[in-house]
């Protein structure tokens, strides 16, 4: 949690996606005040807006009209691609199965995890291995999500890369071994509004931070729902601006920044008459990573890791293993 921020701030990062892998641009003015803006950021809020990052707005759209279309199908429909165990996890899930600090979620969902070839992490990732689970319409779901995903890969790198500058690391501070093969996470989000009496709850999502490293929020231009906490206490709008992505940062950047960037604390309630789409893509260190303070991080705080080592991996799988009702 930053500041008591009133409103979560908006950068043009388009000097840092058209210049950070650039060597020669590594002073380029543009791209340091886009580095100093996103210090900032992560500092005062854990939240940012995002511009200029290259993904056509009709992409956004059309990827939350997909979405929406899955989520109109019949019940029978939708559990075609059903998440169980066997699935790794993978696939569709009904409305209350998601948990949050014990209570259900009033959302139904997609989640997408990169593949996971039988072995490649040894016991490590067994829950999680398997591939996708992509439903039969709408018919260019697949396609459109699979290069979608790249786009998001491609834009969060960057981003990471903008972060590593602004904590005075090398640029490629979180890549090599650590996030070279980064792991993502895709959840397709639905929130209905006609929820049984019985069902229902105010939350669309409680309250939380994010597992991993970055989040890109991709949601419907014209509702009101997430919202993110500042200091005081007070819950803050993430009012949507079309052709922006919502931005925050997770708890493994929390570890690796040994604590100078925290993750904010932000939940969902959709108060509005009509369903709400967010697509969220989640970008993460490699999957094995042993995540702990970095040096020129711990320079900055005294010197000493306030963070114990974590396996990305285990993370991840201890949340999901705990994170549904089946």
């Amino acid at each position: 949690m930053g500041s008591d921020f009133k409103s979560i701030p908006l950068i043009d990062i388009s000097p840092l996606v058209e210049k950070i892998d650039d060597p020669s641009m590594a002073n380029d003015r543009d791209l340091l005040q886009v580095v100093r803006l996103l210090d900032d950021a992560c500092k005062e809020a854990g939240f940012f807006y995002v511009k200029g990052h290259g993904i056509d707005e009709s992409l956004m759209r059309e990827v939350r009209n997909v979405t929406r279309k899955f989520f109109q199908l019949p019940y029978e429909e939708k559990l075609k691609i059903k998440m169980t165990p066997q699935s790794g996890y993978r696939g569709y899930q009904r409305l209350g199965e998601n948990i949050t600090k014990g209570k259900p979620d009033m959302h139904e969902a997609i989640d997408c995890y990169t593949p996971i070839r039988p072995g490649k992490y040894g016991d490590l990732a067994k829950p999680m291995e398997g591939s996708n689970l992509w439903p039969e319409y709408p018919s260019n779901f697949e396609v459109l999500l699979e290069n979608y995903i790249n786009l998001c890969r491609d834009i969060s790198r960057k981003i990471m890369r903008g972060i590593a500058l602004a904590l005075g690391g090398a640029i490629d501070a979180f890549e090599g071994e650590t996030a070279g093969d980064p792991f993502w996470v895709l959840r397709l989000i639905g929130y209905p509004v006609d929820i049984p009496k019985e069902q229902r709850t105010d939350t669309g999502c409680g309250a939380h931070t994010d597992y991993g490293l970055l989040t890109l929020v991709n949601q419907d231009d014209d509702i009101c729902a997430l919202e993110v906490q500042n200091r005081s206490g007070e819950w803050i709008y993430a009012t949507p601006i079309p052709g922006t992505f919502v931005c925050n940062i997770g708890d493994m950047l929390k570890v690796w920044t040994n604590g100078i960037y925290q993750p904010t604390l932000h939940r969902v309630v959709n108060n509005s008459p009509r369903y709400r789409v967010s697509v969220a893509f989640f970008y993460e260190s490699n999957f094995d990573a042993a995540i702990e303070p970095v040096e020129f991080c711990r320079e900055k705080t005294g010197g000493a890791a306030k963070y114990e080592k974590v396996v990305y991996g285990e993370h991840l799988v201890q949340k999901v293993l705990t994170n549904f009702v089946m």
